[in-house]
């Protein structure tokens, strides 16, 4: 299993909406509004990475109001 961060940077006014429908995707464990540079955080869980590269490019970043997408996968150190 891998998981990752997703930070995500919206359109001024639409972070709540956005967390809100990518909180309904499966694979999606957390997506929480924050404050800073980013305007939604993510966490989420794919078999592998191809699959979290198809969670990305094909479903996340297809949500109105996303400008801009940072993955970050966790590693076990």
């Amino acid at each position: 299993m891998v998981e990752a961060y997703i930070l995500i940077q919206t359109e001024v006014g639409r972070a709540a909406d956005v967390a809100a429908e990518v909180r309904d995707m499966p694979g999606v464990k957390v997506a929480d509004d924050v404050t800073g540079p980013y305007d939604v955080i993510v966490r989420a869980e794919a078999r592998n990475v191809d699959e979290l590269g198809k969670l990305v490019v094909a479903r996340v970043q297809g949500i109105d109001g996303i400008t801009r997408t940072l993955t970050c996968p966790v590693v076990n150190l």
